[in-house]
């Protein structure tokens, strides 16, 4: 298989309500993450067979999702006031799959910045930081 065209991959924000609706974040031009990863506990030991190093697997951490979008300050400022949250809020990342894919997770948003240069379109560049275990579906 040669791959698969990531074109209409959605990053969907949810709404706090019971039951959640989501909506998607408009103008996404990149999605990367969640960042999964996993700690190690050394547990080496003197007696540890032909010297070598051992480890077991400890805490795992959903990383970070990370958005560039071709930022529209009437859609997109609404995000902001989500820096102000202290509580995780319900996203979907859904992949463009058939049948889709969707990633599951709650997050904060830990980065909003927008860029305006004089010779291109206005950007932005949002960080979100997975609390919790991402549910794939």
């Amino acid at each position: 298989m040669a791959g698969i065209d990531g074109f209409g991959t959605q990053l969907r924000r949810g709404n706090g309500a019971e039951p959640e609706v989501f909506s998607t974040i408009g103008n996404s031009t990149s999605i990367s993450g969640p960042g999964l990863s996993r700690e190690t506990l050394d547990v080496t030991a003197h007696d540890s067979p032909d010297a070598w190093t051992e480890h077991l697997g400890s805490l795992k951490d959903g990383g970070e999702v990370s958005v560039d979008v071709n930022y529209d300050p009437d859609k997109h400022d609404v995000l902001v006031a989500d820096l102000d949250d202290d509580e995780p809020r319900a996203y979907e990342l859904v992949f463009p799959t058939s049948p889709a894919v969707t990633w599951e997770f709650k997050a904060i948003l830990t980065g909003f910045e927008p860029s305006a240069p004089y010779d291109d379109k206005l950007s932005a560049s949002l960080t979100f930081k997975v609390s919790g275990k991402p549910v794939l579906s």
